[in-house]
């Protein structure tokens, strides 16, 4: 359920950025960086049983008074003046709860009436097929509605869509069949707003765990090849103002007192 922190913001024909707790968290990273860039301001959050409960500091602070904020485990940001709405998941979706989750999140995209929704994921690169070893490591898919508001113009940008691969491979090539691993609830996403004709893309990068921040300027700059939410730089990580929470992505410094 959707709770507002203050009056009810209006979604209609919005678009909403949401990220999939997936290998490196690279979709959740991905997400910090548009919401301190754009500075984005909170508008309310998801109130639901089945993320693992979570509380702590205010992650895109700015200032020692703005530092103090509170922030929870699904928190909802807009920038009315593009229409963007962006869903930060700061943490796992609780095992048992995969479909309440995501059943959650499908009646919260109908009733806010959104114009098209954008899950940011990744996979695990040592389990691509042979065709996705050559080339980029991005791909995307398009539900059919998205599809027909799309059309070609991610093509037109030479942009490769995620194979399907065989159900048995070292068998048989004529069943195939689409294989995220490592991409948590986004196949089961894609899956059920594929029949419920809700217009969503999935755009993911194969990588490994470690430091995924490198992965995550690659995935946002996917994106912003598409929606142009920030100006292109020569250097394209310098589009993107790194949020201070991630000083601490691999915990505190040593303390002296060890030497």
């Amino acid at each position: 359920m959707f709770v507002p922190v203050s009056s009810a913001p209006t979604f209609k024909d919005f678009t909403l950025i949401m990220p999939a707790i997936s290998v490196g968290n690279v979709g959740q990273l991905a997400v910090d960086l548009i919401i301190s860039t754009l500075n984005l301001n909170t508008v309310g959050y998801i109130h639901t049983a089945s993320l693992i409960p979570m509380i702590g500091n205010n992650p895109y602070a700015t200032s020692d008074e703005t530092s103090t904020e509170l922030s929870t485990n699904a928190e909802v940001y807009s920038l009315p003046e593009i229409k963007l709405a962006v869903l930060q998941i700061r943490s796992p979706i609780l095992q048992t709860k995969y479909r309440q989750f995501q059943n959650l999140i499908l009646t919260w995209i109908k009733t806010s009436e959104f114009s098209k929704a954008i899950i940011l994921s990744s996979s695990h690169a040592y389990q691509r097929d042979d065709r996705q070893l050559l080339g980029t490591p991005l791909r995307y898919l398009l539900t059919p509605a998205m599809q027909s508001i799309v059309g070609d113009n991610l093509q037109m940008m030479n942009w490769k869509k995620m194979e399907k691969i065989a159900v048995f491979p070292e068998i048989s090539n004529t069943r195939q069949h689409l294989y995220i691993p490592g991409g948590g609830i986004t196949k089961q996403l894609y899956n059920v707003c594929c029949s419920e004709g809700i217009p969503l893309a999935v755009l993911l990068v194969f990588c490994s765990e470690g430091d995924n921040m490198p992965d995550a300027f690659v995935l946002i700059n996917y994106l912003n090849e598409w929606l142009h939410l920030v100006e292109n730089a020569c250097d394209q990580s310098s589009n993107w103002k790194i949020p201070c929470s991630w000083r601490l992505l691999f915990g505190s410094g040593i303390p002296p007192a060890l030497f």
